[in-house]
């Protein structure tokens, strides 16, 4: 699997998306499937990403969900399947 990231540097930015709620329309977001969602955030903290709120929210008996903020403030959704 590939994902690319890129940044424009023209034209002049309209509106800045970075603090964008979660919910917002549009692209702000992407979203990956990790295997110990607690692990990967004690990693990413590491390199100054932080999490949107203060807790992993948990979606049922299905994923444990939360969003972080990293490089640039791209917004990154981390899910741990929990079947």
């Amino acid at each position: 699997m590939r994902v690319e990231l890129s940044r424009f540097v023209a034209p002049e930015i309209i509106e800045d998306h970075r603090s964008a709620p979660v919910n917002a329309l549009g692209y702000l977001r992407v979203m990956f499937e990790v295997d110990d969602i607690d692990d990967t955030i004690a990693r990413l903290e590491k390199h100054g990403t932080r999490l949107v709120s203060t807790e992993v929210v948990q979606y049922e008996d299905v994923y444990r969900l939360c969003y972080v903020r990293g490089p640039e403030d791209i917004l990154v959704g981390l899910a741990q399947s929990l079947r």
